[in-house]
């Protein structure tokens, strides 16, 4: 029961940092295409980061 606590925790929190960096990507003046492309990475690197320390942590 611990283990899924703390799963959702990092869950939340990732999740609340890419909403964090939407709002500052979205609020820029550059071009649209750059703007998701930007956002787009994020998201997959805290994706990628979010299972990887799972699978180490056996989350």
């Amino acid at each position: 029961m611990a283990q899924m606590k703390t799963k959702h925790i990092y869950l939340v929190f990732f999740t609340t940092l890419s909403l964090a960096y939407f709002i500052a990507i979205s609020s820029l003046e550059i071009n649209d295409f750059w703007k998701s492309e930007m956002i787009l990475i994020l998201l997959q690197l805290l994706g990628i980061s979010y299972f990887t320390y799972g699978r180490w942590n056996r989350l």
